[in-house]
């Protein structure tokens, strides 16, 4: 299993736009691999998505999330200012490899009842999972998956997800040029490039 971040980062709302379509071609992408894709956390926009995070797993996870990550362009005309000149519109993809060992004995596990819908798959056992961490205090719940282990396996990849972005948040306070660069979207050298508003791949 594996970690994939999409970002418009600082970017304006055709960014976002630009995510959205993303994830979209992502999910057609993986489902050709049989890849299974799941949608983590979202931060939403006006327009779109600022950000969303996702887990692959499959065979191909790997190679799929190194076809993603780096900088995405889509070349499109805006279709929120269509008499705007620019065209070329930047988001940014990162893999997380988590290495689920190193926080195993710092992390605390609790069972409870999925909760939503369901039916009574979700009513009578008790799949899903929060999971701790002791020292930070920080905690997630997972209740995506119908088996607990599963539930269990992904909170772990997103606590450490959590975890690393706080440690990085807690070295830009200190290191404002790493701030800037940790946010900044490099324009050049894309490693994919989609055109049009139906996203098509060059």
């Amino acid at each position: 299993m594996q970690l994939l971040q999409l970002s418009a980062a600082y970017g304006p709302a055709e960014c976002c736009l630009a995510v959205v379509k993303a994830l979209a071609r992502l999910q057609y992408e993986a489902k050709q691999k049989q890849v299974e894709v799941q949608v983590l956390e979202q931060e939403p926009a006006k327009h779109g998505l600022h950000s969303v995070l996702v887990s692959l797993e499959g065979t191909q996870a790997s190679a799929l999330a190194d076809m993603w990550q780096g900088t995405i362009q889509w070349i499109c005309i805006s279709p929120y200012r269509p008499q705007h000149k620019r065209k070329n519109w930047f988001i940014g993809a990162s893999c997380f490899n988590p290495v689920v060992q190193q926080y195993s004995d710092e992390i605390v596990f609790e069972t409870m009842r999925s909760s939503g819908a369901g039916g009574q798959h979700v009513n009578k056992t008790e799949s899903a999972v929060r999971a701790t961490h002791t020292a930070s205090g920080i905690s997630v719940k997972v209740q995506s998956e119908r088996s607990q282990h599963a539930n269990k396996k992904l909170a772990v990849l997103l606590l450490q997800h959590k975890l690393l972005q706080q440690e990085q948040q807690l070295q830009a306070r200190n290191k404002a040029i790493h701030h800037k660069h940790h946010h900044q979207i490099v324009r050049g050298n894309p490693v994919r490039i989609f055109t049009g508003m139906d996203f098509k791949a060059l």
